[in-house]
Parts: structure tokens; sequence; C-alpha cells
């Protein structure tokens, strides 16, 4: 999918507050990091229903399509301690993920506040911001346990986000690679960002985990404001516009 064309600067000259997504928007799905996640979600239902990882997986995708997180799915239909599949799902190697200095430059370029709101867990957020090198650029995180285990695309984590940090929606802006999850920040006034990594290929990058058909739907409506497939990038010409020295006059 190409980017859109940059913004002009008065797209994002009354944002106050820049919100990101964590996995597959503030590092590459190249890393294939979500792949682990992918596979102990499978092996943690396996071994809960006593279903094969075949089944598993079926039901895996089901849950997180109808419920937004298979967590979620698993929580509404089996009672699942939320936070014992957490510990488990997230209990991963988190090396794949190298540091990012350019894109830690282009944070700290960028003014406002900064924040990371994430269907995972505060630990797996804290632990792959660590490895991009990029945790001190962010005011906070918002997971799944402060969304109280209702994850987006609901309007409710949003809207329990917004009102935790003091966040005017009509301020702020979003940065997520699922088109689904940034319809509510988009009826909520917010400028909304598609990020679009670049994925692995080639004999030695194989992508483990790949989307499903649906996750990309609605990538091309009126809620998407911009699609980008460099953030760093995005993000440094961004503040370049938003500084007095970089506006034309």
């Amino acid at each position: 999918m190409p980017s859109r064309p940059y913004p002009s600067p008065a797209t994002f000259d009354q944002v106050e507050s820049w919100i990101f997504d964590l996995d597959n928007t503030l590092y590459p799905p190249r890393s294939n990091l979500f792949a682990q996640v992918d596979q102990r979600m499978g092996e943690f239902i396996s071994r809960l229903l006593d279903v094969d990882r075949l089944e598993a997986k079926r039901i895996q995708k089901a849950y997180y399509r109808d419920y937004g997180t298979t967590l979620r799915g698993l929580m509404s239909e089996h009672g699942v301690d939320p936070h014992a599949f957490l510990a488990y799902v997230h209990d991963i190697d988190h090396s794949p993920i190298a540091a990012d200095p350019a894109l830690g430059s282009a944070l700290s370029l960028l003014p406002g506040r900064k924040f990371v709101l994430t269907n995972g867990s505060r630990a797996h957020a804290q632990a792959v911001l660590s490895r991009l090198g990029i945790e001190e650029h962010f005011e906070d995180l918002f997971d799944i346990v402060a969304a109280e285990f209702e994850p987006k695309p609901a309007r409710a984590p949003y809207e329990r986000f917004l009102d935790r940090f003091g966040i005017s929606a009509d301020r702020s802006a979003m940065f997520e690679d699922l088109p689904r999850n940034l319809e509510i920040p988009h009826t909520l006034g917010m400028r909304t960002v598609l990020v679009v990594g670049e994925t692995a290929d080639g004999p030695d990058h194989r992508q483990a985990w790949e989307r499903l058909p649906w996750e990309g739907e609605a990538a091309d409506q009126p809620h998407i404001h911009h699609v980008v497939d460099d953030l760093a990038d995005f993000l440094v010409t961004l503040a370049e516009t938003l500084s007095p020295e970089g506006r034309p006059g």
C-alpha cells in the first residue's frame, strides 16, 4: 500500500498528545515478534480446551476477529484468568527487536505528550520500548489491564485512556497498524495515521506471522487520514513542519 502525501502543518498544528499502538506500529512486522505471541496463544488454547493446534488456531483467530482480542473471547466464552493468559503469551524472546535510534530521535523532535495505547500487557510494552531504546520519550502507557480487559477497537478503552490522562481527543493523533482500530479515534476527533510497516521477505527473513485478510479492510476509508510506511521519517517531517524554523514564511 503506498503512503499518502505527508500532511501540511495545519493538519497537526493543534495536536498536543501523540498516541501510539505498540505491536507492529513502533516496530516493523518483519521482526516477527508477534509470531512468538501468536504461537503461545495457540499453545494456551490447545491445552485449555484439549484440542489440536489446528483447531486451537481456528478458535484463536475467531475470537480475535469477534472480540477484538483472543483474550477477550477466552474470558467471555471460558472464564479464563486474564493475568495467567497474559503472563503466558508474553513470555517470549524480545531480542528480535533492535534498537531504533532514528525513531528515538524522531520522537524527541515531536512536541507535546506521548503515550502508548496497547491491547498487550504493560510488561510486554515495557520490554519492547526498552529494546527499541525509546522508553524515555513516553509519559506513560495504557495497557489491556488498565482498559479493564476491554480491547480496541471498542470505544470504552479509548475513553478510559483519554479520561485517565486528561487528554482532549480533538488535540490528539493516533498511530496504528490496524485500520479498524482507528475508527473510534476518528469518531472522537483525533487525527489518525495508519502505519504499514515493511514486512519480511526472502529465505532468511520469512514472516512467520501472517495478517488475516480482514485486518486490512477499511484501510482506504475516510477514518484513515494518513498512511505511512516509515514512521520515523514521517515524524521527522512532521516535527519540521510544526517547528517555527521549519515552516515556510
